[in-house]
């Protein structure tokens, strides 16, 4: 049985940042014990035997926080439901700015800056809930800020990642260049309907209640990251994808209003990794922008697992 969720707070460079968590009913140190025994399994039966499972570390996108990954869109239930269910431990982080997390000067409210502080609270994440690695997880700007993790320095042992919600080309036009129009050192919390416009397919694909339920992850947004989300692709993407060198997933909605999802561009996207030991990029069906919201969401959170395992199996390969 999975755990309750719980609230946890980490302190990065004398900043809060806040997390909603939830896992396997085991402690930390029965995590360690059996981790250390996985791998003494693994050494005597052979490679790949007894693997432990990371740690997921789930960053979110903008105009949310981190219970983005705990609405359900289906009945089969919520990111962090799957997950835990699977024997994951699951860390949501707040970036900085949303929920519980300390908020940043606007000068200050960089993707790069956001990068920093949670590559530290990750690295603090693992310490307390010792794991088999890191497999991070990122929706849209949270995908962008996880990309800029796996490029750099991190203290922490990255087995893969999936970022979603996020491509190589924005929508000309589209409502992310309308929102980078806002002033710049303002925050603003856009009303409920102008957002679902914007996060959600059309009406056959969700359902009213994770509509609402939607509403209750929604937070307001310092314009800062609406400006750079759109400059992102171009001004950061190119130089970034080529450094990463542990395995990605992408998913992008089949209907995603702010990203243009065409096939001829989420392939660009696959084609930049080329460090990237292996890179699945995909359509996600029948789904919006916030795809982990729709009645497929469930469809997104399953190959995401599998994508895990895949990567878990190649990381001890290496070792």
């Amino acid at each position: 049985m999975a755990e309750q969720r719980s609230t946890i707070e980490f302190t990065v460079d004398g900043l809060s940042i806040a997390a909603l968590t939830a896992g396997p009913a085991n402690t930390a140190a029965d995590t360690a014990a059996g981790t250390a025994a996985g791998t003494a399994a693994g050494t005597a039966a052979g490679p790949g035997a007894g693997r432990g499972k990371p740690l997921i570390a789930a960053l979110h996108g903008g105009t949310y926080t981190a219970r983005y990954f705990d609405v359900a869109g289906s009945p089969q239930g919520t990111f962090i439901d799957l997950a835990a269910a699977a024997g994951y431990r699951v860390v949501c982080f707040d970036r900085p700015g949303y929920g519980a997390s300390t908020a940043l000067p606007p000068a200050e409210n960089t993707f790069a800056r956001h990068a920093r502080l949670l590559a530290g609270a990750i690295a603090q994440a693992t310490a307390r809930f010792p794991a088999d690695g890191v497999f991070l997880a990122g929706h849209s700007i949270g995908g962008m800020i996880a990309m800029m993790i796996a490029a750099g320095d991190v203290d922490f042992r990255l087995t893969g990642l999936s970022v979603t919600g996020m491509g190589a080309v924005i929508r000309a036009g589209g409502p992310a260049h309308a929102l980078a129009s806002l002033p710049a050192d303002e925050t603003v919390d856009l009303p409920y309907d102008q957002r679902d416009q914007v996060m959600f397919g059309p009406a056959s694909t969700w359902t009213a209640d994770a509509v609402q339920a939607a509403h209750g992850s929604y937070a307001p947004t310092p314009v800062r990251e609406l400006i750079e989300a759109p400059q992102w692709p171009d001004a950061h993407l190119p130089g970034l994808a080529p450094r990463i060198t542990v395995p990605v997933h992408n998913a992008l909605a089949e209907f995603d209003a702010l990203w243009d999802s065409s096939p001829a561009n989420v392939e660009q996207f696959a084609k930049l990794l080329t460090a990237a030991p292996f890179a699945d990029a995909s359509i996600a069906r029948a789904t919006g922008h916030s795809i982990d919201h729709h009645i497929l969401g469930h469809a997104l959170h399953l190959r995401q697992l599998a994508f895990a395992e895949e990567c878990q199996l190649w990381a001890a390969q290496q070792s």
